[in-house]
């Protein structure tokens, strides 16, 4: 199974049917998410646990909301630096 990382810290993993991905994402924003859109987001039993979330790739509506997923998910887990570095992929105040 792929995994994606930033400074070690995975953000993305990519099951092996490649139909659907987990992603960081706060406890509280994960339930909200699952309950308002069961069709494309669901937690996984093993990670009930963790701030992880489940997404149907064939659910979502284009790839802007690809990338903001993917994105959001890569903010929570890079350190500092980066995040000042690559301030335009940080979400507007």
């Amino acid at each position: 199974m792929p995994t994606f990382r930033v400074a070690g810290k995975m953000f993305l993993t990519l099951p092996d049917d490649e139909t659907s991905m987990a992603v960081r994402c706060p406890k509280e924003e994960r339930d909200e998410l699952v309950l308002a859109e069961p069709e494309k987001f669901w937690v996984a039993d093993h990670e009930a646990y963790f701030a992880w979330v489940r997404v149907r790739l064939a659910a979502l509506d284009d790839a802007d909301e690809l990338r903001a997923i993917v994105v959001d998910s890569w903010r929570q887990a890079a350190p500092p630096g980066l995040l000042k570095a690559h301030a335009d992929l940080l979400p507007p105040a």
